[in-house]
């Protein structure tokens, strides 16, 4: 009998944790992410070794939002990583930087969360359908939509919305 109870409570483990895995591969792959930041292109809203949590799930009922932070894919034939930046074009949008100040439509861009480093220019382009300008907070050191090779970014490449920093623990809460 004390052999029968023992396979009870090993099997009874095994589903357990089982379970567990399957939950936490369901919520790893659709619906949350942890992310660590890795360089200063967001600096000083986000800094060096600050970890996120990422909402995977906000894009497949919402559509991505000016000026969200978000994570996306960028992908070449020798690179897979993901960068953390922020939509600063929505689809349809005139985007254009002139003197270290990004116009959208026309219109400059109060921008109180970059890095008030003067800039490159940017020549004006329209941002096409299904797809968005993004832009580092620390324009001068960002791989973003201003480089041919990352360039505008289709809603597909878009892993989810940064939501909180959870560490440094002092600078934990909601990002905005």
């Amino acid at each position: 009998m004390e052999s029968k109870k023992e396979k009870s409570e090993i099997r009874e483990w095994l589903e357990s944790a089982a379970i567990a895995v399957v939950l936490a591969l369901i919520i790893k792959f659709f619906l949350f992410e942890f992310v660590l930041v890795d360089g200063a292109s967001m600096f000083p809203t986000l800094h060096d070794g600050d970890r996120l949590i990422v909402n995977k799930l906000e894009y497949r009922l919402n559509n991505p939002q000016f000026q969200d932070i978000i994570i996306l894919e960028y992908n070449t034939e020798s690179t897979h990583i993901e960068f953390v930046k922020r939509i600063i074009g929505m689809p349809g949008d005139t985007v254009a930087i002139r003197d270290s100040i990004v116009y959208i439509n026309g219109t400059p861009l109060e921008e109180d969360y970059i890095n008030t480093e003067a800039y490159p220019d940017y020549p004006e382009v329209i941002v096409p359908e299904g797809s968005y300008f993004v832009l580092g907070d620390n324009r001068n050191h960002s791989k973003d939509s201003r480089y041919e090779d990352v360039g505008f970014v289709e809603e597909d490449e878009i892993v989810g919305k940064v939501v909180y920093r959870v560490y440094p623990f002092e600078d934990f809460g909601k990002i905005k």
